[in-house]
């Protein structure tokens, strides 16, 4: 199987600088397993959008995949209380 490449939306580089830093090494850690399996058990498909999400902690990540492309675009990344609004 083919690794995905992932591209972050300008917005996303935004949302990192409300994570502390001890939580963002493992986001991005997170973000960067999704290369070799987007369709991870731990991901779940989000209603009424072609996006999934991914847990971290208090923290979630937003993304899109393009099985076509084999790419990965992640949307954006926040805390859970704030991500879905």
């Amino acid at each position: 199987m083919a690794a995905y490449k992932i591209f972050f939306k300008k917005s996303v580089w935004k949302d990192f600088k409300s994570i502390p830093g001890k939580d963002l090494t493992k986001i991005l850690s997170c973000i960067e397993s999704l290369g070799d399996n987007p369709h991870q058990p731990s991901c779940k498909k989000l209603s009424g959008k072609e996006r999934y999400r991914l847990r971290y902690g208090r923290y979630r990540i937003i993304y899109s995949i393009q099985d076509d492309e084999l790419t990965i675009w992640i949307v954006k990344v926040g805390h859970r209380k704030n991500i879905y609004s």
